[in-house]
């Protein structure tokens, strides 16, 4: 490791010298100044400081006021405050401030040694003991991967999964990385295996987990209470792990008093598991009860328009006493700009649904935009997008705005999406849709080892377009592909984020309780 150099910087520097001999036998090199003058002098031209002790009482400037200079030239590097004085208002000046630690005179030589232990080797420290404590539960994950799963030990096997691999990105563990990569494929190998296996039964005997038709009704609907308004916001495309991002903001202004998840119905997309999501209902039955406000894939017009209906309608249906609810859908800045503007308002209704699509058009707009590409490259990427966006919407001003009323707020999704990898062949005449994760045609032509295939549309309850559809959808990673212009479309969708099939970030979707704190 390169030697370290610390920045000493106090008036009584020569009482020091014990300190000073101790430090440079444990291998720190160490500059040493008598003033704040000549600390910011050394921090301004000196590039090779690594941390710098200040004491807080200097003659000239402060220590508090050195600390301030200092900061501003170089931000980020770590400072050590030395005190007389445990005066709370300095101390508090001193975090405010942003320092690193501090300590209290007479500093003894193993403090000091702690402390910078905690301030150069904390790093180094946490991604070592993440490393082995992943180590030793992967065994265990292994073995619950491949012990006949139910579907709520796949939600806890999928946590655990997500905890890994929010902790590894912290601590910069690029080795386990690809071990926990490796590891959430066999995962998701076993559970779209799982699902193949079960899910139309789950349809026919409806004792499956909770899923989109029955969302709202088994998850929300029982915790409305006329006198605490309540908000559902629904981002389209939040994967569990970017909602495990974005909780630690959330968490600032309200209380997690519940983190739940549902399965989405098949297929993983929005024209399929919102509307189910909306009406209570899965899509055959919204095309038999309600066929002017159901489109299939290739039909002219927008898909999702009648959302507003089909909510009202399962309101009418669930309650005997009438609700006074609104939904609102944002789709551009200026949707945006009027939800965080009349979000006071909306606190006049007993429910009020959100519908936010940022989430949907970022993942797209990676597909099609290179330099999304490259800023959303992978997973960690694609979160860290997910919560810069966040901290800077309107939807962020809008919730912190009602924060300071009592509200109770759900947050959930209607799929997710997973980054494809791996091709696979269809065959399909030019009524077959397009997506890349299901299918809906006739006479198709596939790989059945790569997807679950449903020839009775009726028995997983879809709309059937045609006589002859049939619906298949992909397993864990894959894409469909054409036989035509293969190799350009093969390089233009791999590593993208995609929605439609079969894996664990697509089907397991979280909803959350919370409360204004």
């Amino acid at each position: 490791m390169d030697k370290i150099t610390i920045l000493w910087a106090d008036d009584e520097i020569d009482l020091l010298k014990p300190q000073l001999m101790f430090l440079e036998k444990k291998g720190y090199d160490v500059i040493t100044v008598t003033n704040g003058y000549d600390a910011l002098e050394e921090c301004t031209d000196n590039g090779d400081i690594d941390i710098v002790f200040l004491d807080e009482s200097m003659p000239g400037i402060t220590g508090l006021e050195t600390l301030s200079k200092i900061k501003e030239v170089k931000p980020n590097i770590p400072i050590v405050m030395i005190t007389k004085n445990e005066a709370e208002n300095v101390m508090e000046e001193a975090i405010g401030a942003q320092i690193t630690d501090y300590l209290i005179k007479p500093v003894n030589p193993n403090q000091i040694l702690l402390t910078l232990k905690k301030i150069v080797d904390n790093k180094r420290l946490v991604r070592e003991k993440t490393t082995s404590d992943y180590q030793q539960e992967f065994r265990q994950i292994f073995m619950e991967i491949n012990s006949g799963l139910d579907y709520e030990e796949w939600v806890d096997v999928y946590r655990k999964i997500i905890n890994w691999e929010l902790k590894i990105d912290a601590s910069n563990s690029e080795g386990m990385s690809d071990i926990l990569s490796s590891q959430k494929s066999e995962a998701n190998n076993a559970f779209s295996k799982y699902v193949a296996k079960n899910y139309l039964k789950w349809i026919d005997k409806g004792d499956g987990p909770v899923m989109s038709n029955n969302l709202l009704r088994s998850k929300v609907f029982t915790q409305l209470d006329h006198d605490v308004p309540s908000v559902l916001v629904l981002l389209d495309n939040l994967r569990y792990d970017q909602w495990k991002i974005l909780e630690p903001i959330i968490s600032e202004l309200y209380r997690v008093e519940e983190e739940d998840f549902f399965y989405s119905i098949l297929p993983t997309s929005t024209q399929y598991s919102r509307n189910a999501i909306f009406a209570g209902m899965m899509p055959s039955e919204i095309e038999q009860y309600y066929r002017k406000w159901w489109k299939n894939d290739n039909d002219e017009g927008g898909k999702n328009l009648h959302e507003h209906d089909l909510l009202a309608e399962n309101i009418g249906r669930t309650f005997r006493n009438p609700v006074k609810f609104d939904y609102v859908k944002v789709t551009n800045v200026n949707h945006a700009k009027n939800v965080q503007d009349n979000i006071l308002n909306y606190l006049q209704n007993d429910f009020t649904v959100i519908v936010y699509n940022f989430i949907d058009m970022l993942s797209h707009a990676r597909t099609e935009m290179e330099v999304l590409k490259e800023l959303a490259g992978d997973e960690t990427a694609y979160r860290s997008l997910t919560r810069s966006w966040f901290t800077n919407s309107p939807l962020w001003q809008a919730l912190k705005k009602i924060a300071e009323r009592d509200v109770q707020l759900f947050i959930t999704t209607d799929h997710g999406t997973i980054r494809v990898n791996t091709p696979s062949r269809v065959v399909g005449d030019r009524e077959t849709t397009t997506n890349l994760r299901y299918k809906v045609g006739k006479n198709l032509q596939y790989d059945r080892r790569d997807v679950l295939e449903v020839r009775d549309p009726k028995k997983a309850l879809l709309p059937r377009p045609n006589v002859s559809s049939t619906f298949i959808f992909a397993k864990e990673d894959k894409y469909f592909l054409y036989p035509n212009n293969y190799n350009y479309y093969n390089n233009y969708y791999r590593n993208t984020f995609q929605h439609g099939g079969i894996s664990l970030e697509e089907i397991i979707c979280p909803v959350v309780k919370l409360r204004s704190r």
